[in-house]
């Protein structure tokens, strides 16, 4: 959507609506002011921010009123709003079913229906100011299509890096294990031994991948898996992230128990998922190998609040139960020990778009406004090696959005996003 002094309102509905990216037409220019900014990279708030942006990249930064940006470019002022950078979620599963589809249905839907749901799913993560997130699996290559279509200018969604199948054990957290055994049922990125799961990493990366996600350990949400128990030798986890690294990419591994933890960082993982019973060998380890860690310390008041209703089997809420309080104290000891960490809400878990309620939990464990910020922009950006995200500054991609109130006070305002705008282009403004 071309945005310009007159803002009108036909516009805006225009954007909103955005059933297709072809609603959005991106300015060649634009002069985009707000009444402050957080400068994410300081922490800092900054008064009367000005932003020029040419061709959806941020070309210079400077103070409302003073920065020249040439005659005739378009301006747009967020009175009353604060401009951030747009938000980066590591752990997401876009595919998953759309709130009220019981818990055991949704593992019954066909890849045509998780590729839909991951459509509609994109789109509200955006909507609630993600302009980035990492899909850490998903059913058949559903969330590499719909990165493609994001990509084409086909739909609106985020920017996506996509693991494909996650990888894991015969009967492992990231196997099916609810089929009954005369269907020989067994997910797709299941393998066992060094040279199999080496084939499993080539084969999502052929089918497109631009991202790695093993499961190192049982999980909550599976059946027949205990959360502590590893599940991967430490010399399959280093064929897996060897095979990853020798092609540039980022590995990621699910582990909540501590003996996986200590092993998949190790063998060289890049973050640990979830990271729930750390001990302070583990912490070490992640301070020593630079490892970042993602957790997921808002989903457990969801599921207990919601999970029944939802139809969630009472073994995997007895296990959410058991580790949410262990999970929250772990990060809480990894904050204060200084380890590197990454935003991660695990939606899926519970509903996209609701992303950002993960932000007060954090602040609540032990982290800063400025540093719970920081894990969903400049974090999340140099775990993903991009260095033009992260942070509203000159040559960096045009990934914005605004809030109404100043989030290193008041960190629930990110919970409702007034403005996106993602590579320059305008989603969402009200």
């Amino acid at each position: 959507m071309l945005v310009n002094k007159s803002f009108g309102t036909s516009m805006l509905l225009g954007a909103l609506a955005a059933i297709s990216i072809a609603q959005s037409t991106q300015a060649e220019q634009l002069l985009l002011s707000a009444d402050y900014m957080v400068d994410t990279a300081s922490g800092k708030l900054i008064a009367d921010p000005a932003v020029l942006i040419t061709d959806g990249v941020i070309e210079s930064v400077g103070t409302r009123g003073k920065l020249n940006a040439g005659d005739g470019v378009p301006e747009l002022y967020l009175e009353g709003q604060t401009l951030l950078p747009g938000f980066m979620d590591m752990h997401v599963h876009l595919d998953s079913a759309i709130p009220g589809v019981p818990f055991l249905e949704s593992r019954l839907q066909s890849v045509p229906r998780k590729t839909v749901n991951a459509v509609a799913n994109a789109r509200t993560t955006l909507m609630a100011g993600f302009t980035s997130v990492r899909n850490v699996g998903s059913v058949a290559y559903s969330a590499i299509a719909v990165r493609d279509a994001v990509n084409e200018g086909q739909i609106p969604g985020p920017r996506i890096w996509a693991a494909g199948h996650s990888i894991g054990i015969t009967g492992g957290h990231c196997d099916d294990n609810y089929s009954p055994p005369e269907m020989r049922k067994r997910k797709a990125g299941v393998a066992d031994g060094p040279w199999a799961v080496r084939e499993k990493v080539r084969e999502n990366i052929k089918y497109g991948a631009d991202a790695v996600k093993f499961c190192a350990t049982g999980g909550v949400f599976s059946r027949g898996t205990k959360v502590g128990e590893i599940q991967y030798s430490l010399e399959e986890m280093q064929a897996i992230v060897d095979e990853g690294h020798y092609r540039g990419l980022v590995v990621a591994a699910h582990a909540h128990g501590t003996d996986g933890i200590k092993t998949a960082i190790i063998a060289g993982v890049d973050s640990v998922e979830h990271a729930s019973i750390l001990d302070d060998e583990a912490i070490e380890l992640a301070l020593e190998h630079g490892t970042y860690l993602s957790m997921d310390i808002y989903n457990t008041e969801y599921t207990l609040e919601k999970g029944r209703e939802n139809g969630v089997p009472e073994e995997n809420l007895r296990k959410d139960k058991e580790i949410g309080q262990v999970q929250r104290d772990s990060f809480s000891a990894a904050v204060k020990a200084g380890v590197k960490m990454v935003f991660g809400s695990d939606a899926a878990i519970y509903p996209h778009g609701l992303n950002a309620r993960q932000f007060s939990r954090m602040v609540k464990y032990g982290m800063t406004e400025a540093q719970a910020l920081q894990a969903a922009t400049v974090n999340a950006a140099t775990l993903m090696k991009r260095d033009d995200l992260g942070v509203i500054r000159k040559g960096n991609l045009a990934d914005i959005v605004a809030v109404s109130g100043n989030p290193l006070e008041d960190i629930s305002v990110t919970e409702s996003v007034s403005f996106v705008m993602k590579d320059g282009v305008v989603y969402k403004n009200m």
